[in-house]
């Protein structure tokens, strides 16, 4: 018997060993599927024996999406760690499609939840210590957004931080940086409440992969236990760990490295890294990293990185056993817990079927580029009742200045792909007067990175090119589907086509569908007669395959530039999950 205590977040003690208990249950990967990478997860046994789990946004607002389970299969939305702009202005203004908020770490000390992370702004230098703005946010109730404090920043020119409580009462950041001369593991004592840090000190270089980051530390059996990621975060991402008698090392290497990794194999699950350890009520240790399915060709995988589990046997005084990671998982008795649990988000299983109710709100799940114009989207407004009005912005969604939105934003609205198969479709009120008017739906993963389907204003005359910025005849402009994808991987070019006569001034039905593993199918047609729908194209995920984040499917209304007002009106957004391929 022993009692064992991971410093980084204070679990409770408990009273069970951790030898290998009963395997006799089966789980599936990943457990937050879509576009949640860099998974940082606890247990708090004061929160009703509650795991949570925070995972990287990026650009992505709201922001730091916080998870919560009670049997470690079930996983709601309850709140987002960043969910007002005065929390963190600069988010409005960082440059790239690769910056935001990176490697969130949540943890629990004394009553309180601490999340770490940086916003990265990827268009400086790696030396230029304003590229790295490390922060720190509190609360004492992470089911409530508001709850959550403003950002208290700390000085570290890296990234992935994550605090760590000894047994001394000393609390300590340590995390990672790949750009130094001699790149590795640092580790700082701090102050959470004002972000005061004492000396950086290097405490492991990593065992020679590529950008030794994603640091935890973990005590236990008198050990402090190192958990770090090494490899780069493409197919050679990997998991690796060593320990120490001190906080402040030296650390040596455990002989079994890599603990975690998917390189060099055939399995669907690749760039397995950046992992985070808990422990259950029982004594049974989990770990969690994330993933992409995208087997070692790395070419279809829009969902991008997700979270993943895989049981963990940890015996005392020895570096802990990983199981190998698949789609399909035997382990540890998973916990029993009901699927009472607050929170103002689904779980993340459901689909949507969202009518935009007046009185109602946008649910908690929608996510925006960036922090949104609130004026851009109106629910329910009284002329268009059970709608969502969207004000066009001049930015369409690709880039502005290298990824910058620009201050007044970009008018797009969507949800998380979290399916291999799925259909997402909405109805479009839209009656453009102006050249280049447009709105429609996209699976969009970056600026850089979208596909769009929509109804635009373009001249009838096969003769005027649809790219004039002038056309002095107004009468010569009528509506057109008009298929558009940005991308750097080459991709079919524009298609634009008039709609037909007897589909305007109707509302229509616009669908984003996956129907394999590779392809989507964009379809259009009239709202009110879904017989006629027809497929507008079929065209490759690749193109949206590419980077940290993962596909968002949405809605969007722009003027692409020019001085448009017609704003578009949603309905009927559905979302139906429709299969998850594990292999």
């Amino acid at each position: 018997m022993h009692t064992a205590v991971c410093l980084t977040v204070l679990f409770a003690s408990f009273a069970l060993g951790t030898e290998l208990h009963a395997q006799n249950s089966t789980y599936y990967n990943p457990i937050l599927p879509g576009f949640h990478p860099d998974p940082s997860c606890i247990f708090v046994p004061e929160w009703d024996d509650t795991f949570f789990c925070a995972s990287s946004s990026f650009n992505a607002f709201p922001g730091i999406p916080l998870h919560a389970s009670k049997d470690l299969q079930n996983w709601k939305l309850i709140s987002h760690v960043l969910n007002r702009q005065e929390q963190l202005p600069r988010l409005a203004e960082t440059n790239r499609s690769t910056s935001g908020i990176w490697a969130p770490t949540l943890r629990f000390n004394q009553g309180t939840f601490w999340l770490v992370t940086t916003l990265v702004d990827d268009d400086r230098a790696a030396e230029d210590s304003s590229r790295w703005d490390n922060v720190i946010f509190k609360s004492e109730d992470p089911y409530t957004p508001s709850a959550w404090s403003e950002a208290v920043h700390f000085g570290f020119e890296g990234y992935d931080t994550s605090p760590v409580w000894d047994s001394d009462g000393k609390t300590y950041i340590v995390g990672g940086h790949a750009w130094k001369v001699f790149p590795g593991i640092l580790l700082a004592e701090a102050n959470l409440e004002t972000g005061e840090v004492g000396e950086w000190k290097t405490i492991w270089n990593g065992t020679g992969g590529t950008a030794p980051e994603g640091p935890h530390i973990y005590l236990k059996d008198d050990w402090y236990y190192l958990l770090a990621a090494e490899g780069g975060t493409g197919v050679d991402h990997m998991v690796t760990m060593a320990r120490s008698k001190s906080i402040l090392g030296p650390y040596e290497a455990n002989p079994s490295n890599p603990v975690l990794t998917n390189a060099n194999t055939t399995n669907y699950f690749q760039t397995v890294g950046h992992a985070d350890l808990f422990h259950d009520a029982t004594g049974n240790w989990w770990g969690v990293a994330l993933s992409t399915r995208s087997g070692p060709e790395y070419l279809y995988y829009p969902m991008g990185r997700e979270t993943i589990m895989v049981p963990v046997s940890w015996v005392d005084d020895e570096f802990p056993a990983w199981s190998h990671l698949n789609g399909e998982m035997s382990g540890w008795s998973m916990p029993r817990g009901n699927l009472q649990i607050d929170g103002v988000g689904p779980f993340i299983a459901e689909g949507d079927t969202v009518n935009f109710e007046p009185g109602s709100t946008l649910p908690a799940h929608f996510t925006y580029w960036r922090y949104p114009i609130a004026e851009s989207y109106t629910i329910s407004p009284p002329d268009h009742p059970n709608t969502l009005r969207l004000s066009p912005s001049k930015l369409n969604l690709t880039a502005l200045n290298g990824n910058y939105a620009g201050p007044d934003g970009q008018t797009f609205v969507g949800r998380r792909q979290q399916d291999t198969l799925f259909t997402y479709s909405v109805d479009l009120d839209f009656s453009p007067t102006s050249f280049e008017e447009e709105a429609g739906v996209s699976v969009f993963l970056t600026q850089n990175h979208h596909l769009d389907l929509g109804v635009v204003m373009l001249p009838a005359s096969n003769g005027i090119s649809a790219q004039t910025k002038y056309v002095t005849n107004s009468s010569d402009l009528i509506p057109h589907f008009r298929f558009r994808g940005i991308s750097y991987i080459p991709i079919p070019g524009d298609i634009v086509e008039p709609i037909s006569q007897a589909w305007l001034g109707k509302p229509l039905r616009l669908e984003i569908k996956a129907h394999n593993m590779t392809h989507y199918s964009l379809s259009a047609g009239p709202a009110n007669a879904l017989s006629e729908m027809r497929t507008v194209i079929e065209v490759s995920n690749t193109a949206v395959s590419w980077g940290f984040t993962g596909v968002i499917l949405g809605v969007y209304c722009t003027s692409n530039g020019g001085n448009g007002s017609t704003p578009a009106y949603i309905s009927n957004w559905r979302y139906i999950p429709q299969g998850q391929f594990r292999n």
